[in-house]
């Protein structure tokens, strides 16, 4: 394991590509390129999606119910919780069958029921996932789960709650898991009448408002105020010197030709030959069986850990270590060859705890935290997280 080193920035001038950074001795001023920058400070929507309140009551209501599960134990914030950053604290996250929450979460019935197959990602500004360098992107085709297999947030939501160890458990099937969830619904007149509000007609609890409801929820699950976010719009004391030098490092270290724009993602798939994470049993194959995975977000990530998708790495010291170890020319996954490794892993380069200081400056800690007293099923708020 590479010991991290301190990097003292002196007076200098650091080029890298056709950006300056200017280094003085009393303090860092940087100009930070274009390939990332401060988040928007508004959502949009789809167009066949717009929020409104009730819409997104709706869906906060059913993000929070297990009557979504087939055991009724498990809601999407058993995993997506707001006291890890809508994560859940875990290096791969337990579903159905499962209590407690975080890291005290634990199969009541080991070996019942399998490990999720991968790292919980955030929700925190999901709503903005596919945007480019320029800030643009496009809700109805944003890129979710880390092998890149679905589009929207819409379509996305559905997908739990048909997955065996995520969800659905042994009481459905896969192929009729949505439409008996649809069906509790609609013995619960609560549901009823908040899916005749908000969408019209009485036969408004349908699998497509399902998605949507959760959706206009998650939307709102905004956090785009960070300390380099106020630093990026003017302020030049938002950002700590360490902050800043660790900035100037991120991008000579050429960690923003992957994780660009303003999630700091480029949303695509990379090869970079994380071990795989023993609980699971198997090989995670990833994208198309190429070991690739979607660039994760940086935003917030000092409130997700542990990291990459598999959970494999503990701690932000513990990701650069990686990387270090990567460059090197280790091969860290039996299966996954120096060779097959992304091309855009740059040969070794110093390290510095500064760009931690950095990573922590993309977080915004002032989030919707709230938790709904009750949820209309009347079962435990959250599933079975005591």
């Amino acid at each position: 394991m590479t010991t991290l080193k301190t990097f003292s920035l002196f007076a200098s001038i650091l080029v890298f590509g056709t950006t300056v950074y200017s280094c003085q001795s009393n303090g860092l001023e940087v100009n930070p390129d274009e390939s990332i920058g401060a988040l928007p400070q508004a959502v949009i929507d789809p167009a066949d999606n717009p929020r409104t309140p009730e819409k997104v009551a709706l869906g906060k209501a059913l993000f929070y119910d297990p009557i979504l599960s087939g055991d009724k134990d498990v809601s999407c914030a058993t995993c997506h919780h707001p006291d890890f950053g809508y994560g859940d604290g875990l290096d791969l996250p337990i579903g159905v069958g499962g209590e407690g929450l975080g890291k005290s979460r634990r199969f009541r019935s080991p070996g019942a029921v399998p490990f999720t197959k991968r790292n919980t990602p955030t929700l925190l500004n999901v709503a903005f996932n596919g945007m480019n360098a320029h800030g643009q992107y496009n809700p109805a085709t944003a890129p979710m789960f880390y092998d890149l297999r679905t589009q929207s947030l819409e379509a996305q939501s559905l997908l739990p709650i048909a997955a065996f160890e995520e969800m659905r458990g042994h009481v459905f099937t896969e192929a009729n898991a949505i439409d008996s969830v649809l069906a509790r619904l609609r013995a619960i007149a609560t549901y009823r009448e908040s899916f005749r509000t908000v969408f019209g007609g009485n036969n408004a609890i349908t699998a497509q408002n399902l998605g949507k409801a959760i959706a206009a929820f998650e939307r709102t699950l905004v956090a785009n105020n960070a300390p380099f976010d106020r630093y990026r719009r003017g302020d030049a004391s938002a950002m700590t010197e360490a902050q800043k030098r660790g900035m100037v490092l991120f991008i000579q270290n050429g960690c923003n030709t992957c994780h660009s724009g303003p999630m700091f993602s480029d949303y695509k798939a990379h090869v970079l030959g994380v071990a795989d994470n023993e609980k699971l049993g198997f090989s995670d194959k990833g994208k198309d069986n190429t070991y690739a995975f979607r660039t994760p977000t940086l935003r917030n990530i000092a409130l997700t850990a542990p990291y990459m998708h598999n959970g494999k790495q503990q701690s932000l010291a513990d990701v650069l270590t990686f990387y270090d170890r990567v460059r090197d020319g280790e091969q860290l996954n039996a299966n996954v060859s120096v060779s097959q490794l992304d091309s855009l892993l740059r040969p070794r380069v110093t390290l510095s705890n500064d760009l931690i200081e950095f990573m922590h400056a993309l977080t915004d800690n002032s989030f919707d935290k709230s938790i709904p007293g009750q949820v209309p099923s009347g079962l435990p708020v959250g599933g079975r997280v005591q």
